[in-house]
């Protein structure tokens, strides 16, 4: 593997590596990173039946149901945050404080924060409108609008952590969370700031928005018994699970991060994206699309494809994702790493699944430990993948490759190697 300084992490004026320095998250299987590596080594899903989709085509999902939102966030503006938010803004300050950072005593003008978000407060505006309808215009919160725009986690988490830097809020669908991280590290490498805090988050377990995916053919039905619903890459998989959570990351520039006695927790080698053009939802079915941002991923960091020892697959259970992914990764690593999928327990977090993943990725090379894909005992016969099943693999992992897919056909690859 060449490691030249000027091209891991991205060239520029500011080039050299990019380090993670703090991690964050905030996921059904756990409210910190700790209950989270806990549970994704655990293997089990979360996915359970929720009282208030009772009646639609789908009635479990994967949601953050042990932790006081409210009691986290604190202060006197939890009023006029949407949830989406407030899970942004717990992951956001678990990662800053991870990395070692006070807010109060950094230099706000170089912080930036890009945080990605799907769809936003759905759940606010449901609620309104359906309030509007039975009391009139004077029922509808002033508040409406400030809480339901997904660019809210960014400006909220500024706002908190005093953040005056580039705040940026893409939106790549299912790849929104990795989509962010990719930019941070570029608003890093090109000198626009000196600390990002990036990622993911989003929460729409509403019945409108459960059965308008329901509707479309995107998650599974499997009501007897939801918690093997999601299975990544089996034979029988039918859908994913929708889920909920936020999860972020500090990035800096590594030589930054070690000047203020801080190690990195990883390297981020390099990132790369691309777009199918091929249809709304589906993705190209031959995974060319997908490819491209894999090996733009792998030039950015200097990489041969068999310098790349573990693939974190975007893995969403659906029957035509997972066919395409597993035809790219068969293609891209002919040497076949092994390959995992978190999604198997949290669910699909839609925008935060990308950042979730990176989290996932990070521990992965941490611990050594490769967590297995829930309810998989074997990939599927026509998949030529070492998928890790039933237990954690034990490995020393020096680099990965995480995979973040989203309707419209936006892909992101985010190359990670240990310090």
């Amino acid at each position: 593997m060449t490691q030249r300084a000027d091209r891991a992490g991205g060239s520029g004026p500011y080039g050299g590596p990019v380090a993670v320095t703090g991690l964050g998250v905030v996921t059904p299987a756990g409210g910190d990173e700790r209950a989270f590596w806990a549970g994704l080594c655990e293997g089990r899903s979360v996915a359970r039946r929720r009282p208030e989709l009772a009646g639609a085509p789908v009635d479990f999902t994967c949601a953050v149901d042990d932790l006081d939102l409210d009691a986290l966030v604190g202060g006197r503006s939890v009023w006029r945050m949407a949830r989406f938010v407030k899970l942004a803004l717990i992951a956001a300050r678990q990662a800053v404080s991870d990395a070692g950072h006070d807010p109060l005593a950094w230099d706000g003008g170089r912080v930036a924060v890009v945080l990605g978000v799907g769809v936003g407060g759905v759940s606010v505006l449901v609620d309104n409108a359906l309030k509007m309808r039975a009391d009139g215009p004077q029922s509808v919160s002033p508040a409406l609008v400030p809480m339901m725009i997904p660019n809210a986690a960014a400006g909220e988490v500024a706002i908190a952590l005093r953040a005056k830097g580039p705040s940026l809020a893409p939106a790549t669908a299912c790849a929104s969370g990795a989509t962010a991280i990719a930019v941070a590290r570029d608003l890093l490498v090109t000198g626009q700031c000196d600390v990002a805090v990036a990622g993911g988050a989003e929460s729409v377990l509403t019945p409108l928005v459960v059965t308008a995916f329901a509707r479309m053919g995107a998650l599974s039905t499997r009501k007897g018994d939801p918690a093997v619903a999601s299975r990544p890459f089996a034979s029988d998989r039918d859908g994913f699970v929708i889920g909920e959570g936020a999860a972020t990351v500090v990035l800096e520039r590594e030589a930054d991060a070690r000047a203020r006695g801080r190690a990195p927790r990883a390297l981020l080698a390099g990132a790369g994206s691309s777009t199918d053009a091929h249809h709304p939802t589906a993705p190209s079915p031959d995974g060319r699309g997908a490819q491209a941002a894999v090996e733009a991923a792998l030039r950015d960091a200097d990489w041969s494809p068999y310098d790349v020892a573990h693939v974190n697959a975007h893995g969403t259970s659906t029957p035509l994702n997972d066919a395409m992914e597993a035809t790219l990764i068969g293609r891209v690593f002919p040497h076949r790493p092994p390959v995992t999928a978190p999604k198997g327990v949290v669910g699909h977090t839609l925008a935060a699944a990308g950042a979730i993943d990176a989290v996932a990725t990070v521990l992965t090379l941490e611990h050594g430990l490769i967590p297995p894909i829930a309810n998989l005992d074997a990939p599927a016969v026509e998949f030529d993948l070492d998928c890790v099943v039933k237990e954690g693999r034990r490995q020393r992992v020096e680099t990965a490759i995480s995979h973040s897919f989203g309707f419209g056909g936006h892909n992101v690859a985010l190359a990670f190697r240990r310090v």
